[in-house]
């Protein structure tokens, strides 16, 4: 695949369009942040005392729910402790919704619910439940902690940009999930999220971002966004498992992948600190002014994403004290 094509694929993917779904709602619902509270990171963060409150919510397709109801209740804590994760955070607890025909279709959607609840070590306190609904959905909320804060909107130029991800998994038949984490054992899955709080509390990450639903190159688009800043990444330098196709990896959600701004006296310490856990973290390219989000493969750069012409989720620009 050309570089020019592999930019029109991800430009059309569905994971980045359902993303600029943020802004109208945004504008609709008049949400412009508070001042000490920034819109569109991962988690919301509320000053509390010495640290923030984080809290967050993920909602899921149907079609997912439908098609692996207990791998979409175990994403249901899972993705939301990413979220907390990327804001140097540590999590609290989980409350979920769920509505399904009847106490059968629910049965698998909690039994994925209570596994990941179980395996992270995050208790589930409460929710609402609905067995007598016309069709089955499924949204995760999650309440954390953080002592210093890793935001979106902290990417400065002249920093290096970091993916983190753990490659030590497989692809999922019912769509672009990579799952490194139903078969890795749970001590190591709470260790491995600490990692970023660690981050934060030492002061080696100016910022960071979970990759979502909208891959990689999705999710780097949002991160320029938030920040006002640009980057060019080198796609051959991105960690991936072998014989994954890039267009595939880059629109893929990984259970464990950040997104990592950094100062490059501290690059040798942060690779580090994911390399003693295992999990691939490799210099992918550097922040820069131009707003401009560029691809670089064997020697062509392409623009995938220009954030001063064109939206995406329409947060970007703000800043927090963290």
């Amino acid at each position: 695949m050309t570089l020019a094509a592999l930019i029109d694929q991800l430009r059309a993917a569905a994971g980045l369009r359902h993303k600029a779904d943020i802004a109208p709602v945004l504008e609709r619902l008049n949400i412009t942040g508070h001042e000490a509270i920034a819109i569109g990171d991962d988690c919301a963060a509320i000053p509390d005392g010495d640290g923030y409150l984080l809290f967050a919510i993920e909602g899921f397709v149907p079609g997912f729910v439908q098609a692996e109801p207990h791998f979409a209740g175990y994403c249901g804590v899972m993705v939301n402790l990413s979220d907390i994760a990327a804001m140097g955070g540590r999590p609290i607890a989980v409350v979920d919704a769920i509505w399904a025909r009847d106490a059968e279709e629910a049965a698998p959607v909690l039994a994925g619910l209570a596994d990941a609840a179980q395996r992270y070590g995050v208790p589930i306190v409460g929710g609402h439940t609905n067995t007598r609904a016309p069709a089955g959905m499924l949204s995760v909320a999650v309440l954390g902690r953080a002592r210093k804060l890793l935001t979106s909107f902290a990417a400065q130029p002249g920093q290096v940009l970091l993916a983190a991800i753990d490659l030590r998994g497989t692809m999922r038949a019912s769509g672009p999930y990579w799952d490194a984490s139903t078969g890795t054992a749970p001590a190591d899955l709470r260790e491995n999220l600490d990692i970023l709080a660690e981050l934060a509390e030492d002061g080696l990450c100016a910022a960071a971002k979970d990759i979502s639903m909208a891959g990689l190159a999705g999710t780097a688009i949002m991160f320029m966004e938030a920040s006002g800043c640009g980057a060019v990444i080198d796609l051959n330098a991105i960690p991936h498992p072998p014989g994954m196709p890039m267009d595939t990896w880059l629109q893929a959600f990984p259970s464990f992948g950040f997104l990592l701004s950094v100062e490059p006296g501290a690059l040798s310490l942060v690779q580090r600190k994911f390399s003693r856990r295992g999990i691939a973290c490799g210099v992918i390219g550097s922040v820069n002014n131009s707003r401009k989000l560029q691809l670089s493969l064997d020697g062509e750069r392409m623009t995938l994403w220009d954030v001063s012409e064109d939206r995406l989720i329409g947060c970007g620009g703000q800043t927090i004290d963290a």
